[in-house]
């Protein structure tokens, strides 16, 4: 007696590599892309055609044993064990055979209940599985114990502190660095510029910070060095003009003085002059100093509280930034930085790109090294997963559900009979062999107790 293991019309799966839908030649590749698979599950496909038809191969052959066990037994009578071995061996077989299939198909085509179950019951299992992998494996907990258990830090701090890796994190990083400028629009990063220009330089008023900086200033000293500067160059200048102060005084002196009168008034001018100027440099407390602080700290104050000095300011403010300075200000800016650093990141030997590689490295040997700093990063990263896992679990798993629930019914039996089919398949083989020993197994208890 010859049975079919499947004893239904083949589908795409069931038809051997090899052989197209209507019986042609065809290659593995073929069948593979008709449903298609990968090149690594048409190998599955072909392990799994192969195991049934070793399964069916062992059917046939206590089947035949059986046929000739059973014409033959009363000549043999030990035949009688051979066939009752056989016997449970089909029944074995077959059982087993109907149970696999119904898993993913009805057996002979009969719509028999509870069969067929994978694609009947398609949605349910997806969500299922979903759920099964949101509570068992989305956990924040078992997502940062594993975490913790793989140190991560330092594994990446191994590769970062490679010349291989530092590059390629470089590299990485200049290409992003590329893909943004690119999707970037000038006008409109000029307009983001221009806007924080806007808002934190020229929107607030300048008089009381500016106040409140120069009185720091001025209350520390830092002032003084700049005076000292322009009092020496005032001394300079006076040094190197005495002809200057004469011509000076002889231009303003009535045209009825003698031209003597104003070389002595002159003389006498610069000499006072040049002591003036040398009392000033020589005396730290001289009088004009004195009076230079004073005006200086009045300034101060007056920026931080005086409204018509802060009109002041605010007016000179409107003159050095109008809306043509900050727009210029804005494009100059953003052309300045873009065309720097697409230099810089199109050049692997500039000095950005080095010191961003060498800055990769130090900070991946530093992972390896520093326990507490490694520590810290896997703290962070269990952090953010753990975060990640408890405020998206759900639609992380989700993508299980919807993923199996827009799978078509008899595709979704195909890919989990492509993955499980061929170890289902030693069922059957079991069955057959556990059911010859079993038939035999009871015929000679059956036969000894009841003779």
């Amino acid at each position: 007696m010859q049975v079919n293991s499947e004893q239904i019309p083949a589908t795409e799966t069931d038809r051997p590599l090899g052989s197209t839908p209507n019986g042609g030649a065809g290659t593995a590749s073929t069948v593979a892309a008709a449903v298609g698979l990968r090149s690594s599950d048409a190998e599955k496909a072909a392990a799994l055609r192969r195991m049934k038809s070793v399964a069916l191969a062992l059917l046939i052959v206590m089947a035949v044993v059986f046929t000739v066990a059973f014409a033959l037994q009363k000549q043999y009578p030990w035949l009688e064990y051979v066939r009752a071995a056989a016997e449970g061996g089909m029944v074995g077989a077959l059982a087993d055979w109907f149970a696999v299939t119904a898993l993913f198909k009805y057996p002979m085509g009969l719509k028999i209940p509870h069969t067929a179950i994978i694609p009947r019951r398609k949605d349910q299992i997806g969500a299922s599985l979903g759920e099964f992998v949101e509570t068992n494996f989305l956990s924040e907990q078992v997502v940062q114990e594993k975490l913790a258990s793989v140190d991560i830090a330092r594994k990446a701090g191994r590769w970062l502190a490679t010349p291989s890796g530092s590059e390629r994190v470089a590299k990485e990083g200049s290409a992003l660095i590329r893909g943004a400028f690119t999707v970037l629009n000038d006008d409109d990063v000029q307009a983001v510029i221009e806007g924080m220009v806007r808002k934190h330089l020229l929107t607030p008023p300048w008089g009381p910070p500016v106040g409140r900086m120069a009185e720091r200033i001025f209350a520390e000293g830092h002032h003084h060095k700049l005076v000292d500067l322009l009092v020496d160059r005032a001394a300079d200048w006076v040094d190197a003009n005495h002809s200057t102060v004469n011509r000076l005084v002889s231009d303003r002196s009535p045209l009825w003085v003698p031209s003597f009168v104003d070389d002595i008034v002159g003389d006498r001018v610069y000499n006072e002059l040049a002591k003036f100027v040398r009392a000033v440099q020589r005396d730290l407390e001289h009088q004009v100093r004195r009076s230079i602080d004073t005006y200086l700290n009045d300034l101060a104050q007056d920026l931080q509280h005086d409204p018509a000095m802060i009109e002041r300011a605010e007016s000179i403010k409107a003159q050095i930034l109008g809306d043509p300075e900050v727009r210029e200000l804005a494009s100059r800016t953003w052309g300045t930085i873009k065309n720097a650093l697409l230099t810089a990141v199109d050049d692997p030997r500039s000095e950005l790109s080095l010191r961003f590689t060498s800055a990769v490295r130090d900070f991946g040997s530093r992972l390896v090294n520093d326990d507490e700093l490694a520590g810290k990063v896997n703290t962070w990263i269990g952090d953010a997963a753990g975060y990640l896992v408890k405020t998206y679990r759900s639609e992380i798993a989700g993508v299980i559900t919807d993923t199996v629930a827009r799978w078509d019914a008899e595709e979704t039996s195909q890919k989990i009979e492509l993955q499980v089919g061929k170890d289902l398949q030693y069922i059957r083989i079991n069955g057959t062999v556990v059911g010859s020993l079993a038939g035999l197994l009871i015929f000679t208890v059956a036969h000894l107790v009841f003779g």
